[in-house]
C-alpha cells in the first residue's frame, strides 16, 4: 500500500449517522485522523485478503494442472 500517514490530504464529503459522529467525537480529539487510521487498516486488510485469494486461486490452478498432467481429463 502506498499510504503515507503524513502525506498530502484531500477533502472528502461523507454522509454518516449523526448519532455515530456525535459519539465518535466524544471518544477522539481528531475524527479525521481516526477515520484515516481505520480506513488505512481496512485497505491493508482488504489488499491482504485479495492477495491471499489470488494465491489460493493460483495454487488451485497449479494443482488441477498437475492432476491433469498425471491422470488426464
Amino acid at each position: 500500500m502506498n499510504y503515507v500517514p503524513r502525506g498530502p490530504k484531500m477533502p472528502v464529503n461523507m454522509t454518516l449517522s449523526e448519532d455515530l459522529v456525535r459519539e465518535a467525537r466524544q471518544l477522539t480529539r481528531n475524527l479525521s485522523e481516526t477515520v484515516e487510521t481505520l480506513l488505512a487498516d481496512y485497505v491493508g486488510a482488504e489488499r491482504r485478503k485479495r492477495a491471499d485469494r489470488e494465491r489460493l486461486i493460483d495454487e488451485s490452478i497449479r494443482l488441477i494442472q498437475a492432476h491433469q498432467e498425471e491422470f488426464g481429463l
